[in-house]
């Protein structure tokens, strides 16, 4: 099987920490700062590719054991098989990790390019502990 050499920075950082060229304490850190792809259900009747609303519904899917888990990518490419597959998905938004920590709901897991090499999986124990490191924000 051959890998897709990384394409930007957080492809870069899955493959250090795939090769154990990272602590995984790093890679949390780094990963809060980084852009993620959110796929978003589409809306009806408007613009393609344009969100008319401000309440974008995310990717969630069950896993075996019937938990839900959020589904990031690290580009819109790498989305591309994963939505043809799902009806209403073929939207999505560009935006920093801790944005999507931020908001995402509790007991939540997430996988980032669910199914591929330049992937990996966080159980909602690693999601809630990541979220503890993110800095207080202003109101």
């Amino acid at each position: 099987m051959t890998v897709d050499p990384p394409r930007n920075e957080l492809e870069r950082l899955l493959a250090d920490m795939h090769a154990g060229l990272i602590a995984p304490e790093n890679f949390a850190k780094q990963l809060l700062d980084l852009q993620v792809f959110m796929p978003v259900k589409d809306e009806k009747h408007v613009i393609k590719g344009f969100q008319a609303s401000t309440r974008a519904e995310p990717l969630v899917m069950e896993d075996e054991e019937g938990r839900r888990v959020l589904i990031l990518f690290s580009a819109p490419e790498r989305a591309k098989a994963l939505t043809a597959e799902v009806p209403g998905y073929s939207g999505g938004i560009l935006t920093e990790f801790a944005w999507v920590l931020r908001r995402m709901g509790s007991d939540m897991a997430i996988s980032i390019n669910p199914g591929e090499e330049l992937g990996f999986d966080f159980d909602a124990d690693m999601v809630a502990m990541m979220a503890a490191l993110l800095p207080e924000q202003a109101e």
